[in-house]
């Protein structure tokens, strides 16, 4: 599951929680949510990792060919 759908799907539950008076279902919306993000946000760091370390490697094949 991608961090998007974490936080799509928090946002309603937070809000029946908000609607119905549910303390539980909201601050599980929120956490949901909270989780969506920082999964995104891990996400986003790999794939830079990953391009950095492709990065590199080039770089390194690039040098040993000379």
């Amino acid at each position: 599951m991608s961090g998007n759908s974490g936080r799509a799907r928090g946002k309603p539950k937070e809000a029946v929680g908000v609607l119905t008076d549910d303390k539980r279902l909201e601050r599980e919306g929120k956490l949901d949510r909270a989780a969506g993000k920082v999964k995104e946000k891990t996400e986003e760091v790999v794939d830079k990792a990953k391009e950095e370390a492709q990065e590199i490697a080039d770089t390194t094949k690039s040098t040993d060919k000379d």
